[in-house]
């Protein structure tokens, strides 16, 4: 399934048409799959939804990031996040929402030196994902979203306990993914060199004692899949 946050970011009908299209174009005998982006506009989400209901599977969902990434389709105002969850529920959306977590307020950008790449795991602390996991809970509750939202590459073991709590206790259904890297690595794994840059994934690698957690917690069946987060980006996008 692809990502929406290219250049430009998939979020109108004809850049989903278009990217659809690019794909069939391939002829691979793969399945592809694309998420919609979301943005803050309400037309746009109604937009969106319209294409998901039009052509799904080929639409296989739609993406909020709820804090910056690569792209530029952050959506960081709470109110503004509450304003999608209300417009699915509006919509009568019931597909699913995957949600990158990271509360931009509770980023560090001002620790990030690219001379040491470690540096970026002290940027964007856990905090953040644990802080924007809860957010999203508590808004698709309130909001009634009918939707199964999902809760893209959790890296910290409480992310993955809190949704658990949550999922048995409220009416909305949840999931949640992990990534071999947040898995199996940890900050201390990246090189203090250029080629540490290769490391650097949004959310960022953790210590090894979460890392380890979070491998414990997928192997109990606490965490509903092992999905990819592909960055293959250059160095210097890095």
């Amino acid at each position: 399934f692809d990502m929406p946050n290219t250049d430009p970011a998939i979020t109108t009908r004809e850049l989903v048409e278009k990217r659809l299209a690019d794909a069939d174009k391939v002829n691979s005998h793969v399945f592809y799959g694309l998420y919609a982006g979301l943005t803050s506009n309400k037309n746009q989400i109604k937009e969106v939804v319209k294409a998901w209901r039009e052509l799904f599977p080929r639409v296989v969902g739609l993406k909020m990031f709820a804090g910056h990434s690569v792209g530029n389709l952050g959506i960081i105002k709470e109110d503004e996040q509450k304003l999608v969850y209300q417009t699915l529920t509006e919509e009568g959306f019931d597909g699913v929402l995957a949600v990158h977590c990271e509360k931009e307020s509770l980023l560090r950008p001002d620790l990030w030196n690219p001379s040491r790449p470690t540096t970026h795991s002290y940027a964007r602390p856990p905090e953040a994902e644990i802080s924007s996991v809860l957010d999203q809970l508590a808004f698709a509750d309130d909001l009634g979203f009918k939707g199964n939202l999902h809760i893209c590459h959790v890296s910290v073991p409480i992310s993955a306990e809190d949704i658990e709590f949550v999922g048995e206790r409220s009416n909305i259904k949840i999931t949640c993914g992990v990534t071999p890297h947040h898995c199996l690595l940890d900050y201390n794994s990246i090189p203090e060199s250029q080629q540490g840059l290769l490391y650097k994934v949004n959310p960022p690698l953790r210590n090894w004692h979460e890392s380890k957690n979070i491998l414990s917690l997928l192997k109990q069946g606490k965490i509903d899949w092992i999905e990819t987060d592909h960055a293959p980006h250059t160095l210097t996008e890095k």
